[in-house]
């Protein structure tokens, strides 16, 4: 008896979620989400205090118990690079993203032959920005504009087994909306491995709407960094909190782990201070959170 037809939309979304689940690495267990070992450092290579060196960065994310390291850098730090890589594998310490340039030039291309030449596969979190569109017109536009810019990015990454995640950064690229139709665009092309990385301190305009975005992300979504968020933080000087010391924490903390989403999940320096005390913070202020939560309810 032949099966019934599922609705285009239906299959759509089904689809997406299954190359959102193939690109984005698991957690160690189903309940681990936000386990230490699926913890990710970021935004901790131009910011820090101390100014650490490749070897010093990976011994103090090994002190702290951290994995996972997403790499970002400035001009100065690409000269080091193998010297990181070196240090990590030393470590055990997993380089699951790169902060990678916004369009396929001599630096992008220095970091995928150097990723090449150690077999490495970490996401790629690209980013990008520009005003609001105002008419259709306009929007097809800049899709087709968007388009042109990643797709010798993303086909670069295919090359050598890497996925691309588009970073929302604020403006136009950093509406989840925007980049799913990119996304979606890009898929449609056979570039198969392109999803998002969403970040709570680019994302305090959404905080209304978080819950119902995170289910619109999640078929898509590779990563998910947090933040302490309070509401207009980012309009109140307060866009960078240490976790727990956000009005709205808790509640952002239950949506995620409720979701049902797995994959990496970030914290942040993104601070002048030592990058140590910072993850330790957040670290501590993460546990607290947890223990004040319900347990999570079992399948």
């Amino acid at each position: 008896m032949p099966q019934p037809r599922l609705p285009r939309a239906t299959l759509i979304l089904t689809l997406a979620a299954a190359f959102a689940s193939a690109l984005r690495p698991a957690p160690a267990s189903d309940d681990g989400l936000f386990d230490p070992s699926n913890l990710v450092a970021w935004c901790i290579v131009p910011f820090d205090a101390q100014k650490r060196s490749p070897e010093d960065r990976a011994a103090m994310l090994a002190r702290l118990g951290i994995r996972r390291f997403a790499y970002d850098w400035r001009a100065e730090h690409l000269p080091t690079f193998d010297r990181e890589l070196d240090a990590l594998a030393r470590h055990g310490i997993e380089l699951t993203a790169v902060w990678f340039p916004t369009t396929l030039d001599d630096d992008a291309r220095f970091l995928l032959n150097r990723l090449k030449a150690r077999g490495l596969t970490p996401q790629l979190w690209v980013t990008g920005g520009g005003e609001p569109t105002k008419t259709p017109e306009e929007q097809a536009a800049r899709v087709a504009a968007e388009l042109e810019r990643l797709r010798p990015i993303v086909q670069a990454a295919k090359a050598q087994g890497s996925t691309v995640a588009l970073y929302n950064h604020g403006g136009w690229f950093g509406e989840p909306e925007n980049q799913i139709a990119l996304i979606e665009a890009l898929r449609a092309e056979g570039l198969d491995n392109v999803g998002l990385v969403y970040n709570l301190h680019h994302g305090h305009n959404h905080l209304d709407r978080f819950a119902s975005l995170l289910a619109q992300m999640k078929p898509y979504l590779l990563a998910l960094n947090l933040n302490g968020m309070t509401r207009d933080g980012e309009s109140r000087g307060k866009k960078i909190l240490v976790i727990g010391q956000g009005e709205l924490d808790a509640q952002l903390l239950q949506t995620i782990r409720d979701s049902g989403w797995v994959g990496p999940i970030g914290i942040l320096n993104h601070t002048d201070e030592d990058a140590e005390t910072r993850l330790k913070a957040n670290l501590n202020g993460l546990q607290s959170l947890l223990d004040s939560l319900p347990p999570p309810a079992r399948k």
